[in-house]
């Protein structure tokens, strides 16, 4: 007898793992144990059917008795022939015809026997013994969904083995025929060019480290060019070498574009990695339009690659370019190639070329694979492009109605959903495009906990000081953005305008109630918590871009009048209002890279000639704003911008600046919608941060301009870099006279960033760290405390005038 041994089912077991984990193949351990599976499942059927008579005659009584059950009913159940009293009952299960066997020429009063039909279903039943393992197949690959007249002659049409065609899942709205019956129209997949192909303007991409991608690029080029078909000679571009992305992957530069693409795949980080993060940026971007690319009459993709050192993931950074191409709109016109650079890979290259190009003769409708689960789609040829889109004025990249009669609309309708996002974030929101939220650091400085790096740098308090900003629209969207591009975008202003007066006084309105939120808050200081309620500063900055407020001086001219001062955040990049700006407290102009390339791959501007606009204003500070507190502010993105000091240097140079702040990036977070992959890894610590501007200070002074190392505020990982015109009398002087400001502001005369600066006291200078005397400080996440701060007792020195 053959029974199951488990001793040898372990010894089995036991080698086979074994064997993998000294370095055996996952393949090869999964095909032991499957064949031992198959042996044993084997040896245990001739068991079977070598003792089934055996068990016949041992239980005789039971195999007449057998009978096939499919409700639990007695003698039979439901499928019985019997009813309860022995006499025939109606076919099937309880009468339903169901589960009872059939017989063809049945008649009435004539059938056969009880007796007859039982030996038929043994006679089944011996059958289903035999083979223990039969599975029906036959449902499995049906098409999904009703059935319809029209894919059976697609089926009749392909063959029958033939793949059915797939379905668009938007279903058109159901209409109904001449009897009055509703029918469901589905669209189909099936695309056609707009022209032929061979009228078309063939653009070839590529991106190459090693020159493989290059050579087969060239190539392709080479032989593309040889036909005669073609009607315009294909361009070779290099990714790489691209700077505005946009330009070819938002936009298209000619309408009859199509596009081939040379990829190859890389292990390690490459230029490619920021193309697709383009493309993935510009997909989630609900900014822009969701099918930039259905303009284009068509592309496909060639990637390169080794399948055998690197299998897992052979080529699949082309099928991600294919992928991400064509959810932005593109058509897909010839598979993608996937072709092993060892294996043959000149001659692959060449029989996809050559296919490639016969296929442009051939202008047939082509089916295409809609992806089934998007079901955000829309069918371009229904999509209305004027329809009226609450979010559509967020985004002037795409191609939006710019139609006067449609009147001017709001920055930010109560009832859109970047509303519902910017007040879910803590803002209130003002009129329709301005905003006002509390600081952190407000928080902080109430309960006593410290202030934010301006009062170490500037002398400005945080408690007293309101975060604003005219416009919560921006024409960048910085990688680093606390707002994860919740916050409209726009090149221009283009919205309704509300009044100065009216943005202000409900401005202040809304900071004062969130101040009076932390009236409960343990460890409020009482007299901070009283002077809170007299704003005394009024940073504009927050989010979006300030400058592009049309009545921007007029709101500044409001802020002086109540004896609050002025700090104007811009992002360099609307030089025309920077040249008609009027006196402001201080101007930052934010500098995030020193390059052209690095700037647009961390600011992601709007404006094509952004890095123009940025060199514009820079020269403005120099001249026409020269009479103003200026200050270039350095966001540090480590892995994005703090490589090239000297390219920095050259930026200091033209704007002669009278601060640079340089600050660490803050982490607050990743997000997909905005293309924001940052993480802790691009955070810089504080040590990094010091070195840079060591290194920096180093550089200027080479080149002989006077700057050097003065303040800093090391708890949120800031130091200030300052013209040595500040330092009067070996003392530094970064530090604003708030009184004297106002008073000659007030006089009319003509005054210069150095006729109100005030001495910086001794704990805000570089190297003792900047935290504000009077404040007790907090230590998080387990860091070791230092009890010689928190147990640091220091009274208050008495607040300015001003202030």
């Amino acid at each position: 007898m053959v029974v199951t041994n488990p001793i040898t089912s372990t010894v089995v077991l036991s080698c086979v793992s074994l064997y993998y984990y000294f370095g055996g193949k996952l393949t090869v351990s999964v095909s032991l144990l499957v064949i031992y599976a198959l042996a044993y499942d084997s040896e245990h059927e001739n068991f079977l059917s070598e003792n089934s008579q055996e068990v016949k005659s041992l239980e005789p009584e039971k195999e007449t008795k057998k009978k096939k059950k499919c409700c639990g009913g007695k003698d039979g159940g439901c499928c019985s022939t019997k009813n309860k009293n022995g006499a025939k009952k109606k076919e099937g299960c309880c009468g339903s015809g169901k589960c009872a066997p059939k017989n063809k020429n049945k008649s009435s009063g004539a059938r056969s026997g009880d007796s007859e039909v039982t030996e038929k279903e043994n006679e089944k039943e011996a059958k289903k013994s035999e083979f223990p393992m039969a599975v029906d197949f036959t449902q499995s690959f049906k098409i999904k969904g009703k059935s319809n007249s029209s894919e059976l002659s697609e089926l009749k049409v392909n063959g029958n083995n033939a793949r059915p065609l797939k379905r668009f899942a938007k279903r058109i709205q159901n209409k109904k025929n001449d009897d009055n019956v509703e029918v469901d129209i589905i669209k189909s997949a099936m695309t056609i060019s707009k022209d032929k192909l061979l009228n078309s303007q063939i653009y070839i991409f590529y991106s190459s480290l090693q020159g493989a991608a290059a050579r087969n690029a060239e190539k392709a080029h080479v032989l593309l060019s040889e036909s005669k078909e073609l009607e315009s000679k294909p361009i070779l571009m290099n990714l790489d070498e691209i700077d505005d992305l946009d330009e070819y992957f938002v936009n298209t530069p000619v309408e009859n574009a199509l596009y081939i693409f040379v990829l190859p795949s890389y292990d390690s980080d490459c230029p490619l990695d920021y193309f697709l993060q383009t493309l993935s940026e510009n997909f989630h971007d609900f900014r822009i339009d969701k099918f930039p690319l259905r303009k284009l009459v068509g592309y496909t993709v060639l990637g390169l690659g080794d399948s055998e050192s690197w299998p897992e993931k052979f080529c699949y950074q082309a099928k991600m370019t294919d992928t991400w191409i064509s959810k932005l709109g593109g058509r897909r016109i010839f598979p993608v190639g996937e072709v092993c650079v060892k294996v043959d890979g000149e001659d692959k290259v060449t029989e996809w070329i050559d296919l490639f190009c016969e296929m442009l003769k051939d202008d047939e409708p082509i089916l295409y694979e809609y992806d089934e689960n998007d079901d955000d789609y829309e069918d371009p040829e229904e999509t209305n492009e004027n329809d009226d889109d609450e979010l559509i004025d967020l985004e002037d990249i795409g191609a939006v109605n710019n139609d006067s009669s449609l009147g001017i609309k709001k920055m930010v309708a109560k009832d859109s959903p970047t509303y519902k996002q910017l007040t879910k974030q803590g803002y209130t929101i003002v009129g329709s495009h301005s905003g006002v939220k509390i600081c952190r650091w407000t928080k902080s400085d109430l309960r006593g906990t410290g202030s934010c790096y301006k009062q170490s740098l500037f002398n400005i308090v945080s408690s007293r000081c309101m975060e604003l900003t005219p416009s919560l629209a921006c024409s960048s969207k910085c990688v680093f953005c606390w707002r994860h591009g919740t916050n409209p975008v726009s090149k221009s202003w283009r919205w309704e305008v509300d009044e100065p007066e009216y943005i202000l006084e409900n401005a202040l309105q809304g900071h004062y109630s969130k101040i009076k939120q932390m009236r409960g808050v343990p460890g409020v200081v009482a007299e901070r918590f009283a002077k809170a309620f007299k704003v005394a500063h009024c940073a504009l900055s927050l989010v979006g871009e300030p400058i592009m407020y049309p009545y921007i001086n007029r709101f500044v001219e409001l802020l002086h009048s109540k004896d609050i001062s002025s700090f104007l955040v811009c992002n360099a990049q609307h030089p025309d209002a920077l040249r008609n700006l009027g006196k402001v407290t201080q101007l930052y102009v934010s500098i995030d890279a020193p390059t052209k390339f690095d700037l647009k791959k961390v600011d992601r501007p709007l404006f094509k000639d952004f890095w123009e606009r940025m060199l514009e204003c820079l020269d403005l500070i120099n001249s026409l704003q020269s009479h103003q507190r200026t200050v270039y502010r350095l966001t540090l993105v480590k892995g994005f911008n703090m490589g090239d000091i000297s390219a920095y240097a050259d930026l200091v140079e033209r704007g002669n600046p009278c601060f640079i702040e340089v600050k660490g990036a803050t982490f607050a977070g990743s997000s997909t919608g905005n293309g924001n992959s940052l993480t802790m890894q691009n955070i810089p610590f504080y040590e990094e941060c010091t070195n840079f501007v060591k290194e920096f200070s180093a550089e200027l002074q080479r080149r002989g301009l006077a700057y050097d190392v003065a303040a800093e505020h090391a708890h949120s990982n800031t130091i200030l870099i300052a013209n040595t015109k500040f330092k009067i009398n070996n003392e530094w002087h970064t530090h604003i006279d708030f009184e004297k400001f106002f008073t000659l502001l007030k006089s009319g005369e003509e005054f210069t960033h150095l006729d109100y600066m005030a001495k910086t006291p001794e704990w805000a200078l570089f190297g003792n760290g900047g935290f504000a005397p009077g404040n007790t400080r907090i230590h998080r996440k387990g860091k070791k405390k230092n009890k010689d701060l928190i147990n640091e007792t220091v009274t208050l020195p008495p607040l300015p005038a001003a202030i």
